[in-house]
Parts: C-alpha cells; sequence; structure tokens
C-alpha cells in the first residue's frame, strides 16, 4: 500500500470523541482509533468500565469523562473537555424489545431520550462552541433497524431511523466548514447487547454470518479519516447480507 494509500486511513494527530465507549461497540472503535494514532476522549456512564476501555487504549494522552449524556449537566461536563475534536462516534444507545400493543410513553420517551435527543444535543453544543474542526467528521450509529422493519423493535427503530433524517439535514447545515455527517448502520453483532439466543436466531439471515464489534470499527475508521472526505449525508449499512 502507498503512503498516500496509509495516509487517508491514518487518524495520527486527530482528536476524536467516542461516546458509549465503556462497553460493546463503542469501547472497539476507541481502541481501533487509537490503533490508527487518534487521540481520545472516550465516555461513558460505567467509571470502572470506562477506565477498563481507556487502560486498552495505546498511546498516550487519552481522556475519559464520567457522563450522563441524557442530562444537560452531563452535556454541558463534557463539551468543556472537548474543546476542539476533529470527529465525534456516537455510540452511547439502548435497545429495548417492545411491541406496539405493549408500549408505554415511560419506554418511549426512554428511547427518544437515550437514542435521539442526547446524541442530537450533544451535536449542537459541539457545534455551538465550535469544537469540531473545520473538515471534521460526526458519525452517528444507527442499526439496521432504521432501514428495515422488525417485530418488536419500534421505539428502537423509530429512534434510529429519525437520526437518518437528522443526518441528511445537518449534513446540509455544516457543509460550509467541510464537516461531514454520516451514520453506520450494522445488523446483528456479537456484543454484550444482545443475548445469546437471539443471536444465534439471527445467524440464518445473515450470509456472511454475525458481524464482529471489529467489522464496524472498521466502518467508523473510513468514516473518521480523511479517506471519506467526499462522504456525507448517508449511512453505511453493515449486514453481511441480510438485506438484500
Amino acid at each position: 500500500m502507498s503512503n498516500a494509500a496509509q495516509q487517508a486511513f491514518s487518524l495520527a494527530g486527530k482528536t476524536i470523541l467516542v461516546t458509549g465507549a465503556s462497553s460493546g461497540l463503542g469501547q472497539q472503535i476507541a481502541i481501533s482509533c487509537a490503533e490508527r494514532g487518534a487521540n481520545l476522549i472516550v465516555t461513558g456512564r460505567d467509571a470502572a468500565r470506562l477506565q477498563e476501555t481507556h487502560d486498552r487504549l495505546v498511546g498516550a494522552g487519552h481522556q475519559q469523562v464520567l457522563a450522563d449524556l441524557t442530562s444537560e449537566g452531563g452535556r454541558d461536563h463534557l463539551v468543556q473537555v472537548c474543546a476542539n475534536v476533529d470527529g465525534v462516534l456516537h455510540c452511547a444507545g439502548k435497545q429495548k424489545l417492545c411491541p406496539v400493543r405493549q408500549l408505554t410513553e415511560t419506554v418511549m420517551t426512554d428511547m427518544y431520550s437515550i437514542n435521539f435527543l442526547a446524541p442530537l444535543m450533544l451535536t449542537q453544543r459541539l457545534l455551538q462552541g465550535n469544537a469540531i474542526a473545520q473538515n471534521g467528521s460526526i458519525v452517528f450509529t444507527l442499526s439496521i433497524a432504521a432501514h428495515i422493519g422488525t417485530r418488536g423493535t419500534g421505539p428502537y427503530a423509530a429512534m434510529k431511523s429519525a437520526l437518518l433524517g437528522i443526518i441528511r439535514c445537518l449534513a446540509l447545515e455544516v457543509a460550509k466548514r467541510g464537516i461531514r455527517v454520516n451514520g453506520i448502520s450494522p445488523s446483528a453483532v456479537v456484543t454484550p447487547m444482545w443475548d445469546a439466543g437471539h443471536l444465534e436466531d439471527q445467524k440464518a439471515r445473515h450470509l456472511l454470518g454475525l458481524g464482529e464489534p471489529q467489522d464496524v470499527a472498521n466502518a467508523a475508521v473510513y468514516l473518521l479519516a480523511d479517506a471519506s472526505r467526499w462522504v456525507t449525508g448517508t449511512s453505511l449499512v453493515l449486514d453481511g447480507g441480510a438485506v438484500y
């Protein structure tokens, strides 16, 4: 691989904020970004698990910030640390199976607060503070649920679909500063969010097998790196052939 090609996928010299970095996809994305040379700001709600992620990051100078992003105070606290970031990867989220017939306002409000409002309002605060560098990259973690229907995932799918709409609009609003806005829409990935029985049921639907956290991290690195400088307003579907 030529030096120019390597440089396009490098994150050296970039500061990347990863939310939901204390476990699962967020943790692996943070680790992969550090391996590509990035300086990381990782955040989550569990101090012990966030420390574990921080300890696994190669390189020096990484920061960890304990924060609940569903609260305005938590977001403000995080923004104070993020004076100048080149990339933001929103990975904090929560999945809950709930058929519409059993849906309660409490469940819907919870899904809205965690999966939609928190990443959106954090992004707003970062933009208002000019904390995202010119030619930076904002990446939201969506789900295949934003693109297809699945029984019992209505509230979760609705919030991920809403993020897809925000991505398209926000991409137009920040393009003048060269900032890109995209999403990643993974299907079934082996993480603690999925129980073993549900993953086993998903295997038959995925022609290339179930995804691993590293598969999603590779996509995140691409969207955060200069290699994707001409990509904005879209979401990359990672589904192992489940949607065809």
